[in-house]
């Protein structure tokens, strides 16, 4: 029962966008922490208010969301929760793009807003914000959001009302299908991030034992199904799975459930708080296995909970090392971090927070003093790179994700992250 009213709820969301329905809980989160690390709150941060000026008092004839001296963005992200840390780095990410700028006078003479609600990692509320932010907040377009289970249930809303729904921090397939005409993802896929997991973990450190925990939602599944039909490739199977639910620590059945295959390495698909939690058991257990969690488990959140204990630990990422000053787009984005929030910790999260906001500025940019939701779309239907100072990105009309790399990183002794160029480290 308590499904089919869900359910319900869902549809009824998408057929009547005209109804401006209000969460109790979509106010920006109360938590101080907004990066990856810090809990200091930087001096421009956004308030849960919808702007003061409605979609009717803006630039006539124009998108809502285009006023004569700024553009404002939506963003339904995890705020609270055991996954806040993702939202968080997001934001800060973004909004340092933004503030960054806005500080050279905006884009085409307008500078950009975000309004953040906070939706916990909870599809319900993702809805309830998403409808708010289009009917109330009158914004232009969404960016950022987190999770997968979030984003199965704004999406239907975003492309009923034909908002822009831009780089959501997840790599799930379905966002990926060409018939997705108003999502544009930033970041390689969860498919494209397991299958090098299974190659690496085959090729050079020869596992043959490989396992699967993964949290009990699509974002889990599809996770999994990633890692399975990268197994299939190679005539393997996973010899154990594990789940847990979504916003628990709830690991220890799942760990059970694991430890009946004996594997040699397992791939984890979940957000830090329960990973940290199944990694710490399962070493207490005496299980000897290599972990490889994937990008969206919020790595330096990851690394913080673990300390030393996750040594050893490796991470797939879909951007560069968020230190390495030698990469260029790493390099702008240190000095947008420091400029914006100078107490912030550089983490890979705001880094992918950055890169959203800059594609933003680069399909603004592209439209002129113009602009509305259909020129803006367009610019992620061209074929045109989008270069951020070196990190390009590529779209076109059946393909509306940009960028296909995958980095690897690993945790050391001390509990830090470092790329991992050479695998020997790993070797036994």
């Amino acid at each position: 029962m308590e499904e089919n009213c869900r359910s319900s709820r869902r549809m009824i969301a998408v057929l009547v966008l005209s109804l401006a329905l209000f969460a109790a809980s979509c106010s920006s989160s109360g938590e101080n922490d907004l990066s990856d690390g810090t809990s200091t709150v930087p001096p421009t941060v956004n308030t849960s208010s919808p702007p003061d000026d409605s979609p009717i008092q803006g630039v006539l004839g124009a998108s809502p969301g285009v006023l004569e001296d700024r553009v404002v963005f939506g963003q339904s992200a995890a705020f609270s929760g055991p996954a806040k840390d993702l939202g968080n780095g997001m934001r800060l990410g973004i909004e340092a793009a933004f503030e960054e700028v806005n500080q050279s006078g905006g884009v085409h003479g307008r500078r950009l807003e975000l309004v953040s609600f906070d939706d916990a990692y909870e599809p319900e509320a993702a809805i309830d914000n998403t409808l708010q932010l289009i009917n109330s907040g009158g914004v232009f377009a969404l960016i950022g959001a987190v999770g997968t289970p979030t984003s199965r249930s704004a999406v239907p809303v975003a492309t009923a009302g034909e908002i822009p729904y831009l780089a959501p921090f997840t790599g799930a397939a379905f966002l990926r299908d060409p018939q997705q005409t108003i999502v544009f993802n930033l970041r390689a896929s969860y498919n494209q991030e397991t299958e090098e997991m299974v190659d690496r973990l085959v090729t050079e450190l020869g596992i043959e034992r490989i396992a699967v925990m993964y949290q009990d939602d699509s974002f889990g599944q599809a996770g999994y199904n990633g890692a399975r039909a990268a197994l299939d490739r190679r005539g393997m199977e996973a010899v154990s799975v594990g789940l847990y639910q979504r916003n628990t620590t709830a690991v220890k059945t799942g760990l059970l459930d694991l430890k009946q295959g004996d594997p040699q390495g397992v791939i984890v698909i979940g957000a830090y708080q329960p990973v940290a939690w199944l990694i710490r058991w399962a070493r207490e257990t005496g299980m000897d296995a290599v972990f490889v969690a994937i990008s969206f488990v919020g790595s330096n959140a990851l690394a913080q909970e673990l300390g030393p204990d996750g040594a050893g630990v490796l991470t797939t990422q879909v951007v560069p090392f968020p230190t390495d000053a030698s990469v260029s787009v790493v390099s702008s984005y240190l000095d947008a971090l420091a400029a914006y929030h100078s107490q912030a910790v550089p983490g890979f999260v705001s880094l992918e927070g950055y890169l959203a906001g800059r594609l933003a500025i680069a399909g603004l940019e592209s439209c002129g003093r113009t602009v509305d939701r259909e020129c803006f779309s367009d610019r992620f239907a061209s074929s045109e790179p989008i270069d951020i100072d070196g990190f390009v990105m590529n779209f076109g009309e059946d393909d509306n994700q940009g960028s296909d790399q995958v980095f690897w990183t690993m945790i050391d002794e001390n509990g830090d992250y470092r790329p991992l160029s050479d695998w020997q480290v790993m070797a036994p």
